[in-house]
């Protein structure tokens, strides 16, 4: 389908839900960036967890997102509870 699943944490289901919101390749993912793509997914789905927004921006940064450290992790918190 697209090069996306080339990155770290974005597998083939993550790929699809992507494209629904025409986020088709990695230049695209990376130039909108994580959190105006995780927008994206929740004014789409609804219910997009912080797991897939912490998943997104390690796939901006080429890294897992297990791996992201501690003041992102704290930011991406925060932007994510603003939507609660």
């Amino acid at each position: 389908m697209s090069d996306l699943t080339n990155l770290p944490n974005i597998g083939k289901i993550m790929e699809k839900r992507l494209a629904a919101v025409g986020i088709n390749d990695v230049e695209s993912l990376r130039k909108i960036g994580s959190k105006e793509a995780f927008i994206k997914l929740r004014m789409l789905e609804g219910d997009t967890c912080f797991s897939s927004l912490c998943g997104l921006e390690g796939a901006v940064q080429g890294i897992r997102w297990h791996n992201l450290n501690a003041k992102t992790k704290e930011d991406l918190k925060k932007f994510f509870d603003s939507f609660k």
